[in-house]
């Protein structure tokens, strides 16, 4: 295939950004430091048209050891220390996959899609850490072309890299992206029962399978039902997945 790192610098080059689209620009950055205020997810902002980051945040996870700063100024360089070189190859695939589907979107509709997939980064200590990367655009230029993204950075709870899924706002609809074709399989959310969401509420609270039975007059034996029902739907082995995969998919 393709040099990855050259498919992560060239896939998406923007030239330099008109006076209207700057003026255009709103003061983002005090938002999206608010964000990383309140979120636990590791937080930073691409710019494609100088291939560099704008903001990285302070959670430790996305920093393999560095300061915010530090990250800040490395840009793409810190992938391409602290990615595998087999996940680069993933990430080079996901860049060219991702904006060939992106480029077909009609342009008021850019900014209602967001792109989620898992990849390793190698911490200083020389230990990998599977973690899940989601992407969603912040500004466009005038003809539509990503100028910056808005990234969010948590552990995974898969257990192999890619997974990688395309969600549209406000829809059940998503996208799935075959690595070995590099075909977009279109398909629904996988979708819960009222009941079956509060249970998982209430395991996000912190409550027992018999507390979540008392707070909900039913048996404990009916709470292990619905338990397994949520890890059939959602195709996960316990409940620490399936929370992680509710929160991710906006589920609960």
């Amino acid at each position: 295939m393709n040099n990855p790192k050259s498919s992560l610098l060239t896939r998406n080059t923007i030239g330099e950004i008109s006076a209207s689209d700057q003026n255009k620009s709103p003061d983002y950055i005090e938002v999206v430091k608010a964000f990383a205020r309140l979120t636990y997810e590791s937080v930073y902002v691409i710019d494609y048209e100088k291939m560099s980051f704008d903001y990285v945040s302070d959670n430790p996870l996305f920093l393999c050891g560095y300061t915010a700063n530090e990250v800040k100024e490395m840009g793409y360089e810190f992938y391409f220390r602290h990615v595998p070189e087999k996940d680069l190859e993933i990430l080079g695939i996901i860049n060219e996959a991702g904006f060939d589907f992106y480029e077909r979107l009609p342009i008021e509709e850019k900014k209602n899609y967001s792109i989620t997939y898992d990849f390793h980064l190698i911490n200083k200590d020389n230990k990998k850490v599977l973690i899940n990367h989601k992407l969603t655009p912040l500004l466009l230029t005038t003809e539509g072309k990503l100028w910056k993204s808005l990234c969010a950075v948590s552990i995974s709870n898969h257990k192999t890299v890619g997974n990688i899924e395309i969600y549209k706002q406000g829809s059940d609809e998503m996208w799935t992206l075959d690595t070995s074709t590099r075909v977009w399989q279109k398909s629904n959310k996988a979708s819960l029962t009222k009941k079956e969401i509060q249970v998982l509420q209430l395991h996000a609270q912190g409550l027992t399978i018999n507390e979540i039975a008392e707070k909900l007059y039913v048996a404990p034996d009916t709470i292990k039902y619905y338990r397994r029902k949520i890890f059939e739907r959602l195709n996960v082995s316990n409940i620490l997945e399936a929370l992680a995969y509710a929160v991710n998919r906006k589920i609960i």
